[in-house]
């Protein structure tokens, strides 16, 4: 009897995480724009659980930075100052720089075969012109970037840091340049990490945020300025906030 008891909150927790999976990926995709209300019972019937499920997966995404709640308001999609877009990519920049010189420094050959598997697939993803599959390569190429620094909780903040950029997210990767940009930078860290070489795998990292983060940048100042953040030119921009 007691041993059931304690399978009951593991169960409860894995349809919490579902859900908050589901809405912090339609974040992400723009299902649900910065400044949009989330309304519980529209959550409810969309998602198909009952409100203590929604009220709990909002205060998890609340305490992501990805929701704030407002009185007489209730939650909405959080919307990201141009300082605090900085802040993040500042801490970004710093935290995937470190991943990527220790994953040079104690790299083994399973691992390097996972990272160039998940770049071919990144290139493949990016000659379909399929949004969704480019993004679930770009996640398991930094996915197996932050397993291979072999530090637990440099994936555990950066996960975190990923979410809030989502934020900037729109929904075209078209933006001139930035794509084939990205590419290229991937393949530099790629080749810095074989080569064992942890100073040039930390500054290809940082360059490949920084690269991001200018671009994203010009995006929220422009937006600041009282320009639509859902016009097709910031659009394109904005996507390559993730990248």
């Amino acid at each position: 009897m007691q041993d059931n008891n304690l399978q009951i909150p593991r169960n409860v927790v894995t349809l919490r995480a579902q859900v908050e999976d589901k809405l912090r990926n339609a974040i992400a995709n723009g299902v649900f724009k910065p400044g949009q209300r989330l309304i519980e019972r529209e959550l409810c019937e969309s998602i198909g659980v009952g409100r203590t499920c929604i009220r709990e997966a909002l205060r998890q995404l609340e305490a992501e930075g990805l929701v704030t709640t407002y009185a007489h308001k209730g939650p909405v999609v959080s919307k990201l100052s141009v300082d605090e877009a900085r802040h993040l990519y500042e801490i970004r920049a710093l935290l995937e720089g470190y991943a990527g010189r220790t994953f040079a420094r104690r790299r083994t050959d399973s691992e390097l075969n996972l990272l160039d598997a998940a770049y071919l697939e990144i290139e493949r993803s990016a000659r379909s012109g399929e949004q969704r599959r480019l993004v679930e390569a770009k996640n398991t190429f930094y996915g197996i970037l932050l397993d291979g620094s072999g530090n637990p909780y440099v994936k555990q903040m950066l996960t975190i840091l990923h979410n809030r950029v989502n934020l900037l997210r729109a929904t075209s990767m078209t933006h001139p340049g930035r794509l084939e940009n990205s590419l290229k930078e991937i393949r530099r860290i790629c080749a810095a990490v074989h080569a064992g070489d942890s100073a040039d795998a930390e500054a290809a990292c940082i360059a490949h945020i920084e690269a991001a983060a200018k671009v994203a940048l010009a995006v929220l100042d422009t937006h600041s300025e009282g320009d639509d953040m859902d016009s097709p030119e910031n659009q394109h921009v904005a996507e390559t906030a993730r990248y």
